[in-house]
């Protein structure tokens, strides 16, 4: 990132934030979360930033579904006080596909505080998506006060524990994974002993050829522990994946695109559709980020961040969306 797009970038977590028409019709133009596709056995995913430039041939796979992410429903400060009319861009973009989703996948913070009308009303906006099946995992915020409860009884029915389960797309396994449980502050993910069990049982009997998509709310791998973005026994969970040919992880949590490839596994995370969060490091803490009305495409779901193992730094390349 230039030093002058860092001088124009603020990072206010508490108060101001950027102007309201500006946020939603740059997230209208721009679109967040992820475009998916198996071609081939292989995962392929594309940010919605750009899917203008993509053709319909490059995008038409065995199954594709989308993701979103971080919908924070119920969240308004003054860096975004409409977060219903950005989740509902989002869905207007994904319905704009040229090559429709066959489902959706939400990777967490659903709401902002739990509260029943902030599911409800992420519910009613999804129902507009052409795509009619959502598959959820929580975030922090959808487990506050009551350990998860209001969440399993809405999204949770039939599945494990705090809320995990897996499903068979087309020859494709996925796997949901809850990160969020007894989360503190400025604290590691964590899965626990029960969940990683269910998880090695889950896919021991699966061929290695299957092609295996994780998604949890929290990444499964150390973007920045500083600011409790990792999981603290990721590596066991992946230790389980080390025999299949093609595994995906998607996740959430961090509000911005990153991507990493270590060995055959694909790490990716999803933009916010609320507010986007600084690049780690670059602020004091994470939070909603300030940034003027005009530079607001060039943070929402267009920087990837590279981590290349081995490394120290993580590469940041900037790309504009006009």
């Amino acid at each position: 990132m230039s030093d002058k797009k860092k001088d124009e970038i603020l990072h206010d977590h508490n108060h101001d934030g950027i102007d309201r028409r500006g946020f939603l019709k740059c997230m209208a133009w721009a679109g967040t979360g992820a475009f998916c596709v198996i071609q081939g056995g292989v995962l392929k995913s594309y940010s919605m930033s750009q899917m203008g430039d993509m053709k319909a041939e490059d995008m038409k796979g065995e199954l594709s579904f989308a993701q979103i992410s971080d919908s924070h429903m119920g969240f308004n400060k003054a860096a975004n006080t409409d977060v219903a009319g950005t989740l509902k861009a989002a869905v207007d973009k994904i319905n704009g596909l040229s090559v429709a989703p066959q489902f959706l996948l939400h990777t967490g913070d659903i709401s902002h505080l739990s509260k029943p009308e902030e599911f409800d009303a992420v519910d009613q906006i999804l129902k507009g998506a052409t795509a009619k099946d959502v598959f959820y995992v929580p975030g922090e915020h959808d487990v506050l006060n009551d350990d998860g409860k209001q969440y399993l009884e809405r999204y949770g029915k039939g599945s494990k524990g705090a809320g995990w389960y897996s499903f068979e797309k087309k020859g494709v396994h996925f796997v949901g994974l809850v990160n969020v449980m007894n989360l503190k502050a400025g604290g590691l993910g964590s899965l626990g002993a029960e969940q990683l069990e269910w998880l090695e049982d889950d896919v021991k009997h699966l061929k290695s050829s299957t092609p295996i998509v994780v998604f949890a709310h929290i990444p499964l791998w150390s973007v920045y522990p500083e600011w409790g973005w990792g999981t603290e026994d990721s590596a066991q969970a992946l230790g389980y994946l080390k025999k299949f040919g093609s595994v995906t992880v998607l996740n959430g949590h961090i509000h911005q695109t990153m991507q990493k490839v270590e060995g055959k596994v694909t790490f990716h995370t999803a933009a916010s559709t609320a507010f986007p969060q600084p690049v780690p490091g670059s602020a004091p803490s994470p939070g909603p980020m300030k940034v003027p009305p005009e530079q607001l495409k060039s943070v929402l779901g267009i920087t990837d961040v590279n981590y290349v193992t081995g490394q120290h730094a993580l590469a940041i390349v900037d790309s504009k969306l006009g």
